[in-house]
């Protein structure tokens, strides 16, 4: 198990694209991670199709030394949790401790507005894709890559070239910590 004791946060809110939520969480599980859901408030929110996540912590209570690593899944929840100064205050802190953070689809808004995209290379959804340039990143359509400490993936479909990398990722700064 690759990442035996990470604490790794996930972002969620009402529409987070269920896939990249849940796939996510399960895969980070399977590698040994402590996976704790992190949003606006805790409480029941639910996914763009319907299934649900109990959101476990709000991000006002957490800061960079509680986590080991952040996933910043997409769908329409992205555009709620950008409206969060807590929420994007997590993402910078997280970002300025060069932990590791993996962003997929619309989860790029997130990342556009605790501004940490300037300079790197990044994907996702083609719907973000001018947000992305306008924020300083240079858009890469490829369904993952990796830049630094952020590991990036596209849509859905990229869901499996998305989880390699931020597998690899966390477990490469785990590997680093010890």
């Amino acid at each position: 198990m690759r990442l035996e004791g990470m604490r790794i946060a996930v972002l969620a809110a009402e529409g987070v694209e269920d896939l990249e939520y849940w796939v996510t969480v399960m895969r980070l599980r399977e590698e040994g991670a402590r996976v704790t859901s992190v949003g606006v408030a805790p409480g029941t929110v639910h996914g763009k199709h319907g299934l649900p996540v109990t959101v476990e912590a709000a991000a006002a209570d957490l800061d960079a030394t509680t986590v080991d690593g952040l996933v910043v899944p997409g769908g329409w929840a992205p555009d709620k949790l950008r409206r969060d100064a807590a929420v994007t205050d997590l993402v910078a802190a997280v970002d300025a401790a060069r932990k590791p953070i993996a962003i997929i689809c619309h989860g790029g808004l997130v990342a556009i507005s605790a501004k940490i995209v300037a300079g790197h290379r990044a994907t996702g959804s083609q719907g973000i894709k001018d947000d992305l340039a306008n924020a300083g990143a240079t858009w890469v359509d490829e369904p993952a890559l990796r830049d630094g400490h952020i590991a990036w993936g596209r849509v859905v479909d990229d869901i499996p070239a998305f989880l390699r990398e931020t597998v690899d990722l966390f477990a490469e700064h785990r590997a680093r910590r010890s």
